[in-house]
């Protein structure tokens, strides 16, 4: 059984991964301080929650405990004391409950290798993207992967710090490990920090493999295009390196290209029928206001659908973290007479089909949907806004499977 540690857990992509490819496992620890994505890992990858056991709490015994923790609720900046104490008490509990149960260290920056399991066979890293992506030029954050930037990005270096405690304190060092971020990690601007970064893995004994993979080429119909790199512990054995280097070349995943008949049709993955009413309310919901600063989006982003109708070999663009804006991951339009709201032309995706299209079963996404509209006393506490963010974030399971497929044929047949 694959002993695994998810840092930059998100929703969980890569556990939802091995169980897809069928590969037992066990996650020994989570890293994650987004609360709503903690929140969601845990339903979706655990159940529901049975928050009885903080029956005896109060309010203010949950804050001290959450309060430990450097938790946030947007990815970006860290929760208040006075944050916590605007949240119900369904809230905090479920928070907590997560945490817990998900074996959760929280915070990158303290978790040290003494927090971690000695015998880990794989260890993932998918750190934030933010000032990688082609957009932070638009904000002048464009600091990448700088050692000393103090950015999001630069977590990646908090990895350099583990790793290192193992390798000091002589403790066993993580088999493999999995690394997914955005494509710019290679421009120019960033490849020489990138390059510091495999040089690093090589001098602890790893093996490395980049891949530069599109989701579309894997089944999905969503043009995604993201950056792996797979790092495979082989200390100073050259036979292995020697193996590695031979399989990766007869079994290179960047030599998968799929005709566009051979994906997967958006019509499996959009809900068009709108006599559900389920369906029929998540696409109002995802149906903006016709103003004239979205006349733009209507007018300059790819159809997806027509009413009910998908046009042949049609794929959606990037799942991003918000779609009411330009450009988005495309729209669908109605016709005069089947406008779900009069005079709204279009809608745009509804986090259902975002979390399909990412790769995540719909039997996860109900579950999921059906403990969020239990936990807030007046409305769910995940919003739209915040699943969509939730999906964009996160990493299309199909890749995910090919690659860990490819671990495992690796550990039975060369480690």
């Amino acid at each position: 059984m694959l002993n695994v540690v998810e840092t930059f857990s998100g929703i969980g992509a890569q556990t939802e991964a091995l169980k897809r490819a069928n590969i037992e496992h066990h996650v020994s620890a989570t890293v994650e301080w987004d609360i709503n994505a903690i929140y969601a890992y845990d339903i979706m990858h655990n159940g529901p929650q049975d928050l009885s056991i903080y029956r005896h709490h109060n309010k203010e015994s949950l804050i001290t405990e959450l309060s430990q923790y450097n938790l946030s609720s947007d990815g970006k900046t860290p929760l208040t004391e006075q944050s916590l104490m605007g949240m119900s008490m369904g809230v905090l509990k479920s928070i907590l409950y997560a945490i817990e149960r998900a074996h959760n260290l929280v915070d990158i920056n303290q978790v040290n290798a003494s927090d971690l399991d000695e015998d880990i066979d794989l260890l993932t890293y998918s750190f934030p993207c933010q000032d990688l992506s082609v957009s932070s030029l638009w904000w002048h954050n464009d600091s990448g992967i700088d050692r000393n930037s103090g950015n999001r990005s630069s977590l990646i270096w908090q990895i350099e710090r583990i790793l290192l405690e193992f390798s000091e304190s002589n403790r066993t060092l993580p088999k493999a490990l999995l690394m997914e971020n955005v494509s710019n990690i290679l421009s120019k601007k960033h490849i020489d920090n990138f390059n510091e970064w495999k040089n690093f893995l090589e001098e602890l004994g790893y093996y490395n493999k980049v891949y530069t993979l599109n989701s579309k080429d894997f089944g999905i119909p969503q043009s995604r295009e993201r950056t792996y790199l797979l790092s495979v512990y082989v200390g100073d054995d050259q036979q292995k390196r020697n193996l590695l280097e031979e399989y990766f070349f007869n079994n290179n995943l960047e030599n998968i290209s799929l005709k566009d008949e051979q994906i997967s049709s958006l019509e499996a993955y959009l809900k068009l029928d709108y006599t559900d009413d389920v369906f029929r309310d998540e696409a109002i919901e995802a149906t903006p206001n016709f103003t004239p600063s979205r006349e733009k989006i209507y007018k300059n982003n790819p159809i997806l659908a027509i009413d009910s109708m998908v046009p042949n070999n049609q794929i959606a663009r990037t799942i991003t973290t918000k779609q009411d804006r330009h450009p988005n991951s495309g729209i669908i339009t109605f016709s005069d007479n089947k406008q779900l709201i009069p005079g709204c032309k279009y809608r745009n995706i509804t986090p259902r089909e975002a979390f399909l299209l990412m790769g995540f079963q719909e039997e996860t996404y109900n579950r999921l949907l059906k403990s969020n509209e239990k936990l807030n006393d007046s409305k769910p506490y995940l919003t739209p806004t915040k699943l969509l963010k939730l999906a964009g974030n996160s990493i299309v399971v199909d890749v995910l499977i090919k690659i860990f497929e490819q671990l495992e044929e690796i550990r039975v047949k060369i480690l």
